[in-house]
């Protein structure tokens, strides 16, 4: 809807569209890869993920002529990728353990939306009524996710990962140290075979077919 011009460019009109389409999609396998290493540790999984495409970022940018920018600009700009990139992806990855990657990538992609909330109301932007349809079916999208209840008999498959839990119905297990607390912790621990019903989101712990 927003990349959308209104046809006045003919054939070139789609260009813009389909690029978006194309980037979406990107994103999207760039999200089911890293929701199958999400069960590790999520710092370590942002940290890979920011060198390298900074790395790359950089490279590209010095072969077509760039160069660094002063002290003050460099570290403004670190600072709004710790906060904007890098802090942002550690919750990603989070999300992506919890919840799967639809709903991850549906309550991520809101963040536009609210960007620009606040600049119509900060900066007295101006919107077209594009902006509002696109609002509308994005805010649908996610009322869909939040409201669907998901629930019926499921096996789990005995398996061992390493995770942040505490004691719930997925996690009865012995320690090989001294532990007597239901508070979050982390460690290597087996899950045994288990069928029950609840409902439930596709986290690491529900990865079963329908």
């Amino acid at each position: 809807m927003l990349s959308w011009s209104g046809g006045e460019e003919g054939a070139n009109d789609w260009i813009g569209p389909l690029a978006i389409a194309a980037g979406c999609l990107c994103w999207a396998i760039d999200n089911n890869l890293t929701r199958r290493v999400s069960a590790s540790d999520a710092l370590f999984i942002a940290a890979t993920k920011g060198a390298v495409a900074g790395t790359v970022n950089v490279g590209l940018a010095f072969a077509l002529g760039a160069s660094l920018p002063d002290g003050a600009v460099l570290l403004g700009t670190m600072v709004v990728g710790l906060f904007g990139y890098g802090i942002s992806l550690v919750l990603f990855v989070l999300a992506l353990r919890g919840l799967g990657t639809a709903r991850t990538g549906a309550y991520f992609s809101t963040a536009p939306f609210i960007g620009a909330a606040v600049s119509l109301v900060l900066l007295g932007e101006s919107t077209s009524s594009a902006f509002w349809i696109a609002a509308a079916l994005m805010g649908w999208g996610v009322w869909l996710h939040l409201t669907e209840h998901h629930e019926h008999e499921h096996t789990h498959e005995p398996m061992e990962h390493g995770h942040r839990h505490t004691h719930d119905e997925h996690h009865q297990h012995e320690h090989d140290f001294a532990w007597n607390s239901d508070e979050p912790h982390e460690h290597w621990h087996r899950h045994e075979g288990l069928v029950h019903k609840h409902p439930h989101f596709p986290d690491i712990h529900h990865r079963h077919s329908h």
